[in-house]
C-alpha cells in the first residue's frame, strides 16, 4: 500500500509539472480569438487583406492548428480534385504546346517546417533565414500538387515552373530537392534572373508567361498559392489558387 500510495504521489507530481509547462506555453502566445481568426484567413485567401506583412499574434495557434491538424491537406484536395477534373475535359491542341504553370514554393514543395520557426508568420519576412533553408534541400512534397503535376505529365502537357526564387544563389540545390521529392520531366524550371530583380512577383511572372506564349505555348492551367503567381497577364485559361495563411507575396 504505501508503494501505491507514493506512486500515486509521484503521479500527481508529474500531472502538475506537465500542466505547469502547458500553462507557461499557452502564455508565451496570445489567446486565440477563432472567429477573428477565421474571418481573417479568408480576407486573406480572398485577396481582401491587401497589404498584410505578418500573421496576427493571436492567430499564430489558429494558423498552426490549420496547418498541420487536417484542414489545410483537406482543403487541398478539394481545389487539386477541380484542378484533375478540368484537365480530364481538355482536348490537347496536339502541337507539343499545351502547357500548364505551376509555382514552386508552397505549390510543389512545402516550407511549413521553416514558418515553424517563424511562429506560422507571425515574424516578418526574413530574406537571409529564408535563403539559408531553402539551401538545405529539405523541402517535402505537396502531395495533391504532385499528383496533379504526374496527371499533367502522363497526359502530354508541358509543365512549367515558375518560381521567384533567385537563380544564381538557388538554382541547383532547387533542381535537386524538387527531383528528390518527385518532380521529375517538367518541361522546363523558370528562375529569377538578374534580369527580373526589383521586379514584383506580379510583373516578373506575368512578363515570363507572356514570353512562354511568344514562344508558342498555349497556358491551359496555373497553380499558385499566391495572388500575385495568378494576377497581371497571360495568366491561362484557368488558374487555381492554394491556401497559404503564412505570408504574403506582393
Amino acid at each position: 500500500m504505501a508503494k501505491q500510495g507514493l506512486l500515486v504521489l509521484f503521479l500527481l507530481a508529474l500531472l502538475c509539472k506537465v500542466m505547469s509547462i502547458r500553462s507557461h506555453h499557452q502564455s508565451t502566445k496570445d489567446p486565440i480569438d477563432g472567429s477573428f481568426c477565421l474571418s481573417w484567413r479568408l480576407a486573406v485567401e480572398t485577396n481582401n487583406e491587401l497589404p498584410w506583412r505578418t500573421v496576427p499574434n493571436k492567430c499564430s495557434q489558429y494558423v498552426e492548428d490549420y496547418l498541420i491538424h487536417g484542414q489545410y491537406e483537406r482543403d487541398l484536395e478539394l481545389i487539386m480534385e477541380q484542378a484533375l477534373n478540368y484537365v480530364n475535359g481538355i482536348s490537347l491542341v496536339g502541337d507539343g504546346m499545351d502547357a500548364w504553370i505551376l509555382d514552386v514554393d508552397d505549390t510543389c514543395i512545402s516550407n511549413i517546417y521553416y514558418y515553424k520557426s517563424k511562429n506560422y508568420g507571425c515574424e516578418p519576412y526574413d530574406p537571409p533565414a529564408f535563403r539559408a533553408w531553402a539551401v538545405k534541400g529539405w523541402c517535402t512534397a505537396i502531395p495533391p500538387v504532385l499528383k496533379l503535376f504526374n496527371k499533367l505529365i502522363d497526359n502530354g502537357f508541358k509543365v512549367i515552373l515558375l518560381t521567384g526564387r533567385d537563380q544564381e544563389s538557388l538554382g541547383q540545390v532547387t533542381v535537386d530537392n524538387l527531383h528528390n521529392q518527385g518532380f521529375i520531366a517538367y518541361e522546363r524550371l523558370i528562375m529569377r534572373t538578374a534580369a527580373y530583380k526589383g521586379q514584383s512577383a506580379v510583373m516578373y511572372k506575368s512578363n515570363i508567361r507572356k514570353q512562354l506564349e511568344d514562344e508558342g505555348y498555349k497556358i491551359w492551367g496555373n497553380v499558385g498559392d499566391q495572388w500575385s503567381d495568378l494576377q497581371g497577364n497571360s495568366s491561362g485559361n484557368r488558374t487555381f489558387k492554394l491556401p497559404n495563411p503564412m505570408y504574403f507575396v506582393p
